[in-house]
């Protein structure tokens, strides 16, 4: 009878613990809690949306980010490559530049770094042609150099000075829209603490935006939403802030909610399809955009921020720059400018496989450009310059390019200058003579005047900052 008690104690002690431990293994891990950037209130970790005041909590992962100062920290471990998915161009120059078989690769039209084989000697960096590659050790993380920012998207260094979209630092579409419109929030909540000074004011705006790209129009739609006094400058055309994305096709892996629009969605859409979306938004909702004004400067005037173009000033309480980060392209002059096979910069180089392309330039970027186009299976590839042979290109590049010239690869033009874009040729001055060059598609690489320096002319202060690298499945501004 004992040892049946015995037993029995055994059996019910041991059905306790394993009731205990099942419970504990059953109880959900709780999740870790944040506060929103913009409201405080607390959000779960994994959270896209703010529950309270509904904000995108990935538009702000960067104005968060600490600001690296100092000099660089130590590294440890051995270094090794990483590709930024959003830059890479696909064109497959750092492939055979790798000395490690089988340490990068393109798959999907995008390098992929074998971590196993890469043994980090970073000549896959030194050959991209974008830029899209370099090395670390470690976490992957990438330090990059963004103006100073508050949660709001303001300056920290001119008060009532906005920065969003690229020109803020990140490319997504996605995230510039949404970065518009809570930039605009913020300056309607502030304006409606201060004495009203629009309409009787001497032709005060309450906002005036710069750019006409997504960041630009959601920040327009907002402040019609808001009520606000707006005006949005655009130094070309909406058809320009289209033709300088670096992509032939723009993706959207989620639709987009615009102000007074609703849902946005474009899927595999080309650029031309993207204007005839904003063109429909413009339309449907009545924003008003004064194009071929080119800003020049910004000045703070008591209570107001001083805005020129040329010899005309305009005046707002807030101003929103929604610039995009390329600047603003220096450009050729030359009859047919303006149509649709004409890029300032590329980042899909595939989809010019097969082409007739002629690149116009002769610094880096031109160079570099038509080296990664005549990459591409079935491209042929001119590069024309004015002057008289390639005196501002690096020795790495100008070595390619050598190499590339006796390969018969690329054709060069040197003493050329594109006189008209047509269609299927495109007309060059070649040495006093005119010569018909049959294209498909004309690469200008120019340059232009660089945004961030006038960002610092305004008294916008950069900084760097350390940011986690993404290798998102969806488009890029560029």
């Amino acid at each position: 009878m004992l040892t049946l008690l015995t037993y029995g104690g055994f059996a019910l002690l041991t059905a306790l613990f394993v009731i205990l431990h099942m419970r504990g293994r059953a109880k959900p891990a709780a999740k870790i809690a944040r506060a929103c950037p913009r409201c405080r209130a607390s959000v779960a970790d994994d959270a896209q949306y703010c529950s309270a005041c509904q904000a995108p909590l990935q538009a702000f992962e960067l104005v968060t980010a600490k600001i690296v100062t100092g000099d660089a920290k130590p590294v440890d471990g051995p270094l090794h490559a990483i590709v930024r998915a959003d830059l890479c161009a696909g064109c497959g120059t750092c492939v055979p530049a790798c000395p490690e078989p089988g340490a990068i690769a393109i798959i999907d039209k995008v390098a992929k770094v074998n971590l196993d084989a890469c043994k980090g000697h970073g000549a896959c960096a030194t050959a991209c042609p974008v830029g899209a590659i370099f090395l670390t050790a470690g976490e992957a993380v990438q330090t990059v150099e963004v103006p100073d920012l508050s949660i709001h998207f303001e300056s920290n260094s001119v008060p009532g000075l906005y920065v969003v979209g690229e020109l803020g630092g990140r490319g997504l579409i996605k995230n510039a829209v949404n970065e518009g419109k809570l930039a605009i929030e913020h300056v309607a909540e502030v304006l409606a603490k201060e004495p009203f000074r629009g309409n009787d004011d001497g032709g005060v705006y309450d906002v005036i935006i710069v750019g006409s790209g997504p960041a630009g129009l959601s920040a327009g739609l907002e402040a019609i939403s808001n009520g606000l006094r707006y005006l949005i400058l655009e130094q070309g055309s909406l058809a320009d802030t289209i033709a300088k994305y670096p992509r032939k096709k723009v993706l959207f892996a989620e639709p987009l909610r615009v102000p007074l629009y609703g849902d946005l969605w474009v899927s595999d859409a080309s650029k031309e399809s993207l204007l005839q979306v904003w063109q429909t938004v413009i339309a449907k909702t009545g924003l008003k955009i004064r194009t071929q004004t080119r800003v020049e400067g910004i000045v703070r005037q008591g209570a107001y921020l001083a805005v020129t173009s040329g010899a005309l000033t305009f005046r707002a309480r807030r101003v929103v720059l929604a610039m995009g980060r390329r600047g603003t392209p220096r450009r050729l002059g030359a009859a047919g400018e303006d149509l649709d096979k004409l890029f300032y910069d590329i980042v899909e180089m595939e989809a010019f496989e097969g082409q007739r392309v002629l690149v116009v330039g002769g610094g880096d970027s031109a160079v570099e450009s038509a080296l990664g186009l005549a990459n591409q299976p079935g491209t042929s590839v001119t590069l024309s310059y004015r002057g008289a042979e390639f005196t501002r290109v690096k020795d790495r590049n100008r070595a390619k390019l050598d190499a590339a010239i006796a390969a018969g690869t690329i054709a060069t033009l040197l003493g050329s200058e594109v006189r008209e874009i047509r269609r299927d040729v495109v007309v060059l001055e070649h040495q006093g003579t005119l010569r018909l060059l049959p294209n498909d598609t004309v690469i200008v690489r120019i340059g232009g005047e660089a945004p961030y320096p006038f960002l610092e002319r305004l008294g916008v202060r950069i900084v760097k900052k350390e940011i986690a690298i993404e290798t998102p499945a969806h488009e890029e501004l560029g």
